[in-house]
């Protein structure tokens, strides 16, 4: 497996974090009420989509061995209704995923992982197409969040991934 594919998933680790810092940032300027306010998105507001995100990223992290399984019925369970529990868990989750991907080898990327989807169907694939999902999911939904800022007159600025990786963060 090319090397540069590890550093890529590396570099997508510290967008992932950077971005999730970002938002949540922003969205602790907003009322509680704002951030739970219904607004026709996927998971209804800011709050359930931050939930949805940090639901699915802990399933991740423990179908790749880097966490515990979170006890939900689905992945739209509140896990943190309070904010700051919920902020202080996202910043965990983006750790405990960069600390994973920190640790693989190259050759990992390309082999077989084999996990039970929600419904306990089983999957097997190689660990670069989980790895890129887990990414690909996120930022999706960070999309979707990013509108809802800007309905609520919110401008989170950019968002992407280039603006982080030649390092102008402004």
């Amino acid at each position: 497996m090319d090397p540069s594919l590890l550093g890529h998933y590396r570099e997508m680790a510290r967008y992932n974090r950077w971005m999730n810092e970002k938002l949540f940032a922003l969205a602790g300027e907003l009322s509680d009420e704002e951030r739970r306010r219904p607004m026709g998105a996927f998971f209804g507001s800011i709050h359930g989509t931050f939930n949805h995100l940090l639901v699915t990223d802990r399933v991740w992290l423990s179908r790749f061995g880097a966490g515990p399984m979170p006890a939900i019925k689905s992945f739209a369970d509140d896990l943190f209704p309070d904010f700051e529990d919920q902020r202080r868990e996202r910043a965990a989750s983006d750790a405990a995923l960069e600390g994973y991907i920190a640790a693989l080898q190259p050759e990992q990327l390309g082999s077989t992982f084999a996990y039970r989807t929600s419904k306990g169907d089983p999957q097997s694939h190689a660990l670069w197409l989980a790895l890129s999902h887990v990414f690909n999911h996120q930022t999706h939904h960070r999309g979707q969040a990013t509108t809802l800022f800007m309905q609520l007159g919110r401008d989170p600025g950019v968002t992407d991934a280039l603006v982080l990786l030649r390092g102008d963060t402004r």
